[in-house]
């Protein structure tokens, strides 16, 4: 529903639900020559990458699937095969705008990669670990948003290229490409590519409010009721940040990236550092 509102203006409750009937009732098209390993598969692995990504994200401190020692590190290991899925989409249907939109992206993994690394290493200096339920515990007192408020907007940054909403919409560009990597999906397929778009937006979102906005912390309410409320609260907000920026052109995303954020990034662990080090 907000996704659709950002993109037409129009706010709809039943526009999930009419959407999703709508290419579940479209016939299913393969395009001529596809190399149907690539083209079957995409879909799908964006949609598993998204859902092992929330898999280490709590909701609450006994609410979380895997709890792992290096669940920091597992989801920027995990939401690196959004690109092998993305190339994959690309190079399945054998179409020139699909092929343009999968390495397109490719180009943005090569601008914002370091900037998904970098925040992380920050948030795991605080919290002197990498499982995501001390990273939580360790903001109790102080958001990471208010303490390293340079290494949260990077994030932020970083997070709305990976799920590849607009202004960093490069690989779907539809008033450039008629879609990209989602020109030759139709149907059935349609529908799992997008329903993986959106978790891929959620897992990201809850990303943030477990890194930097204090996970479950907050007044009165339940741990969980508050994840919720944040994680929605984000992925609004990256919805919505599009629809008043222009698309960037990939060339802009690198030289940005390379020439001021992985500076700002690498300040960011320095002051971070020294925080830590000075400030019991």
């Amino acid at each position: 529903m907000i996704e659709s509102w950002a993109t037409t203006g129009r706010l709809r409750p039943t526009a999930p639900l009419l959407s999703g009937l709508a290419h579940l009732g479209r016939e299913s098209m393969v395009p001529r020559t596809p190399d149907r390993v690539f083209f079957e598969t995409a879909p799908v692995l964006l949609l598993v990458v998204a859902v092992l990504g929330a898999a280490v994200l709590p909701l609450a401190p006994t609410l979380v699937i895997a709890n792992l020692a290096t669940g920091a590190l597992f989801i920027n290991a995990a939401l690196a095969y959004v690109l092998v899925a993305l190339i994959m989409g690309g190079w399945g249907p054998n179409g020139a705008y699909a092929m343009i939109g999968g390495w397109r992206f490719l180009g943005q993994l090569i601008a914002y990669a370091m900037l998904i690394v970098m925040p992380l290493t920050a948030v795991a200096m605080r919290a002197e670990s990498l499982v995501t339920t001390v990273i939580v515990d360790s903001q109790d007192g102080l958001w990471n948003m208010v303490y390293q408020p340079l290494g949260f907007v990077l994030f932020f940054i970083a997070a709305m290229a990976l799920a590849f909403r607009a202004p960093f919409d490069l690989p779907t560009a539809e008033g450039e490409l008629g879609g990209g990597v989602d020109a030759e999906y139709t149907g059935v397929r349609l529908a799992v590519l997008r329903l993986a778009r959106l978790t891929l937006l959620v897992t990201l979102a809850s990303a943030i409010t477990v890194f930097y906005l204090g996970g479950w912390h907050g007044p009165l309410l339940p741990p969980w009721a508050w994840s919720l409320i944040k994680t929605l609260a984000v992925a609004v907000s990256m919805l919505l940040a599009g629809r008043y920026l222009p698309r960037i052109r990939e060339a802009d995303l690198m030289r940005w990236c390379w020439t001021l954020g992985i500076p700002l990034a690498l300040l960011n662990i320095v002051v971070v550092g020294l925080l830590v080090l000075v400030v019991p």
